[in-house]
């Protein structure tokens, strides 16, 4: 799982406009990200609409760590063991499909 988790987060970085803002060492199954003139709500709704499940993160959760990092309100996703390389190109590619659309 952290194979893949790590495949997502690069392949994530590569995409323009879209910042992973996971901290750590020892990092799991849940990569959270930001994108630039797509709010998570948004590309959450669009990811549904593509049959991709994520999920958005508030302040609420975790807001002494957002808000000393000036975040409001992420897009998670998470890999588990039965996910795939070509789910996670697949993922990635609609997310700079929407990006990149704005």
């Amino acid at each position: 799982m952290r194979t893949l988790s790590e495949t997502l987060r690069r392949a994530l970085g590569e995409v323009p406009g879209v910042a992973v803002c996971d901290l750590g060492r020892e990092r799991c199954g849940i990569v959270t990200f930001t994108t630039e003139g797509v709010s998570a709500a948004e590309l959450c709704q669009y990811l549904a609409a593509a049959d991709i499940n994520a999920k958005t993160s508030s302040i609420f959760s975790t807001r002494y760590d957002m808000t000393a990092r000036g975040l409001d309100l992420l897009l998670r996703a998470s890999v588990h063991y039965y996910n795939t390389e070509d789910e996670i190109a697949r993922f990635c590619e609609v997310v700079r499909e929407r990006v990149q659309s704005k």
